[in-house]
């Protein structure tokens, strides 16, 4: 991979605190022209430094009340591309990994509440062919939420 210099590293720092700042406010803190942030930002995209865009959604403004993580054990490892093929079929469930430890695979999900919930654990996700068992874990706030830090030397 190619290295990221400290122009570049700048660059992210402010935009992942910001994705919506105008590259005008960008190229002024940092000192450059416009065009060299443009050049610098797609020169990341194109490296995979930076990948995806858009906005964060604040769930419980939509009524969804509950963000629970579930483990999940499956009868045999090998059973995980067919399961994630089903748990991507329920819009609730916003993330998924291969994991290592006591379960197969860990689930980030929101619900509207606990009733819902358990419709979605009983009705959807353990009724997955290959489940053997679920364990969920509610989370009652999220304190941090960032991107990764910023290496020197990348």
């Amino acid at each position: 991979m190619e290295k990221i210099d400290n122009l570049d590293r700048r660059i992210l720092d402010i935009i992942t605190k910001n994705a919506r700042i105008p590259f005008k406010d960008v190229a002024e803190e940092c000192e450059v022209s416009r065009a060299a942030i443009h050049q610098r930002v797609q020169h990341l995209i194109d490296m995979g430094v930076i990948v995806g865009s858009g906005y964060n959604v604040n769930a419980k403004t939509l009524g969804y009340q509950t963000c629970t993580y579930i483990g999940i054990k499956l009868e045999k490892g090998s059973m995980y591309s067919d399961v994630v093929l089903e748990l991507d079929k329920i819009p609730e469930v916003v993330e998924c990994n291969f994991t290592t430890g006591p379960y197969t695979m860990m689930v980030k999900l929101y619900a509207r509440d606990n009733e819902h919930l358990m419709q979605l654990l009983n009705g959807k996700i353990q009724s997955i062919n290959g489940v053997s068992s679920t364990e969920t874990l509610i989370s009652l706030e999220q304190s941090i939420k960032r991107n990764v830090p910023i290496l020197e030397g990348i």
